[in-house]
């Protein structure tokens, strides 16, 4: 399987991790299977794209769209837990 890196925020980069997404996804209340899911998914998609890097913030845009088709609570609670926790506007960053 080709590397995948992430360019964070920052601009630093780091190879992509599917359980970076699935931690993040149980942490805004998905079940496991749920979680699971949507970062095979996300993987799928960039493994289909040949990406060999991905922006953490269309990363975050992947992961929130899925998100949000499985539990609109689920996707609440990453805003709430992004703008709490990371001081971020994910919302209002990704439009």
């Amino acid at each position: 399987m080709p590397t995948i890196f992430v360019v964070k925020r920052d601009g630093s980069r780091e190879e992509f991790a599917p359980e970076k997404i699935v931690v993040s996804c149980l942490k805004a209340g998905a079940t496991l299977e749920a979680s699971r899911k949507i970062a095979k998914i996300v993987e799928a998609k960039l493994l289909e794209a040949n990406a060999t890097e991905v922006s953490a913030k269309e990363l975050t845009r992947m992961v929130l769209e899925l998100l949000r088709k499985e539990n609109e609570e689920w996707y609440r609670n990453w805003i709430i837990f992004d703008r709490a926790v990371k001081k971020r506007r994910t919302e209002e960053e990704l439009k």
